[in-house]
């Protein structure tokens, strides 16, 4: 049997995407994660529900293929600082088999995956290595078996087995016929600028075969955009479920109705939305879903929700704009999953006319030599905009410390990576270095930032010894932040036993207390690509000993995106981008003696 064809090299390349952002859109379901003590654990899932379209297709009387999608769960995190082990993933073959009984005369199940083959009752596929986290791993095709009627359901179970490794196994429901809830794309205008409102009025069709009872709505926003409603049908969360941290905002709205097949329906009263005064990047996500409890649950993460005081929100038939083509189909009790759930979201990316003012400081502290001491430098986001790169997943910007001359790191936060003096890539990272990059993660608040502590011996002591700290984006060859007004207070000072007494912050004047502009020291030569990514938030706290990490206090902060295609939605991607690490890095906290800029 072929190792991997092309189609699953793709599929296996999509399968992070998917399952780190699109898992709620989608309602997919697992058993819970099960924490290692010994051997691993790892926990299958996928969709809860799978809808197939009746046999024959009323289209053209073929049937129409369903994917069912199996996720791999690998929730052995890496508590390393914990005293526990680092996860490394799982190197080795595993196979998963697919208990077809369940479904025989209700769907047909086939596959275009090298590593897996249907036998009878029985579908089995040869995978290798897990990584850690949550992806996709394997997938059949299901259509609707000829003689199966409308409102048949079924299950599937699939169970894993590899030498040393224990498998929570998977059930999913399938079920013949079902609503087809089809989300229209708004005509937004995403070019906008601080104060601008505009209408939502979210629209959408069942080209199912049944009605859907009820629909739930989700909606999702970053920081940058307000819906000011708060309906009592709605529950909001200020966090989204894929996106812990951020900020986004989370509404689930169950709307209760009759949808049928055919109808097309909109929000009796739009959504109003709001761009406030924080916008510069941001992303909407909207989408449908019938209501159940498992759509609930799966959408609501386990995050913490709150109801909503306002009116009803409900949804109307748009009476001229009947969708027939699946008009005239019986209803059927049975509740599925959608039909096409590819078509239930739409997103909007905004531009916003605004800035993001980012000041560094510094620090002043003494020591005799011989002694060490811990200064703390970082940055703060004085906004009136938070920066997120929603999108590309990017760091938004890199601090760049350069190390007092007669000193030595012996302690640095762990997102802090050692240079050469001019910039360029350094093997050794145990070492003390001459300079350090610590880079942001893809959003930083406003009135969010970083504090940096730094342990560093005083080998020879010096009056005013002093290393230059710089806020700057992640391209050492082009500093600029684009979205920075005062590039002059991205610059200032971590200075020893310093003469004045006064502080290593940031002073009220525009060069940000260097007298000198911001611009970092002259790269290498071959120093092309972005800084690496730091750790997480959920890394960045400090610790007394060696290998310090990032304080993240102040104004919250915490592990983004993706919605969904946004994924994180989740969305991204771009929120893989989102969800790859929408996280934020909000230390806001500032010391007394550090004078407000």
């Amino acid at each position: 049997m072929p190792r991997l064809s092309p189609r699953t090299a793709l599929r296996r390349a999509a399968g992070t995407f998917a399952a780190a952002g699109l898992l709620a859109a989608a309602g997919l379901t697992g058993a819970a994660p099960v924490q290692a003590a010994a051997a691993p654990v790892f926990t299958l899932g996928g969709p809860a529900d799978t809808a197939l379209h009746p046999h024959p297709s009323p289209q053209d009387g073929e049937p129409r293929p369903a994917t069912l999608g199996i996720t791999l769960d690998n929730p052995h995190e890496n508590d390393e600082g914990d005293g526990g082990d680092e996860n490394t993933g799982y190197e080795g073959a595993y196979t998963l088999t697919f208990d077809l009984s369940g479904v025989a005369g209700i769907a047909d199940v086939s596959t275009d995956d090298a590593d897996c083959e249907v036998t009878g009752a029985e579908a089995v596929c040869e995978e290798r290595d897990i990584r850690p986290g949550l992806q996709g791993s394997s997938e059949l095709l299901l259509t609707a078996a000829e003689g199966s009627a409308e409102g048949h359901t079924g299950t599937i179970t699939v169970t894993g087995r590899a030498e040393g490794v224990t498998f929570t196994p998977f059930t999913a429901r399938v079920t013949v016929g079902g609503p087809d809830l089809v989300m229209e794309e708004l005509p937004l205008r995403t070019e906008t600028k601080v104060g601008d409102r505009q209408q939502a009025p979210v629209t959408f069709t069942n080209r199912g075969t049944r009605a859907a009872d009820g629909v739930l709505l989700g909606l999702v926003h970053s920081r940058g955009i307000d819906i000011p409603q708060r309906y009592s049908n709605c529950e909001y969360t200020e966090d989204d479920p894929s996106m812990p941290g951020t900020g986004w905002t989370t509404a689930l709205c169950s709307v209760p109705g009759s949808f049928e097949p055919g109808g097309t329906y909109t929000l009796a009263t739009p959504l109003t939305l709001e761009t406030t005064t924080r916008a510069l990047n941001d992303l909407f996500v909207y989408r449908i879903h019938e209501d159940s409890a498992d759509q609930r649950t799966a959408q609501r993460a386990d995050a913490p929700f709150e109801r909503g005081t306002g009116g009803v929100l409900t949804a109307v038939p748009v009476k001229d704009r009947a969708d027939t083509t699946s008009a005239g189909k019986p209803r059927a009790a049975a509740r599925g999953g959608d039909l096409e759930p590819g078509d239930n979201q739409h997103e909007a990316d905004f531009r916003t006319k605004n800035t993001a003012d980012f000041v560094a400081y510094g620090d002043e502290v003494t020591g005799a030599e011989g002694s060490t001491v811990t200064a703390t430098i970082g940055f703060r986001n004085e906004g009136p905009a938070w920066v997120g790169h929603v999108r590309s997943g990017e760091t938004v910007a890199t601090l760049d410390f350069t190390v007092p001359t007669g000193t030595t790191v012996t302690a640095k936060p762990d997102r802090c990576r050692a240079v050469t003096a001019g910039g360029g890539h350094r093997e050794d990272q145990k070492s003390p270095a001459p300079r350090y990059f610590c880079n942001t993660s893809t959003t930083v608040k406003d009135r969010g930032g970083l504090d940096l502590p730094f342990d560093l011996r005083v080998d020879e002591s010096r009056i005013g010894a002093s290393g230059k700290v710089t806020i700057r984006s992640p391209w050492l060859v082009d500093p600029a932040l684009p979205f920075d007004p005062k590039p002059g207070n991205n610059t200032a000072w971590l200075v020893l036993n310093g003469e004045d007494g006064g502080s290593g912050g940031p002073s009220d004047g525009s060069d940000g207390g260097s007298g000198e502009p911001s611009t970092p020291s002259a790269p290498d030569p071959d120093e092309s690509a972005p800084a690496t990514p730091g750790p997480s938030a959920s890394d960045a706290s400090a610790t007394s000993g060696g290998g310090s990490a990032a304080t993240a206090g102040g104004s919250g902060g915490g592990g983004l995106a993706a919605t969904g295609s946004v994924a994180l939605i989740a969305s991204g991607a771009a929120v893989a981008a989102l969800a790859a690490g929408l996280v934020l890095f909000v230390a806001g906290r500032r010391r007394a003696a550090r004078p407000t800029v």
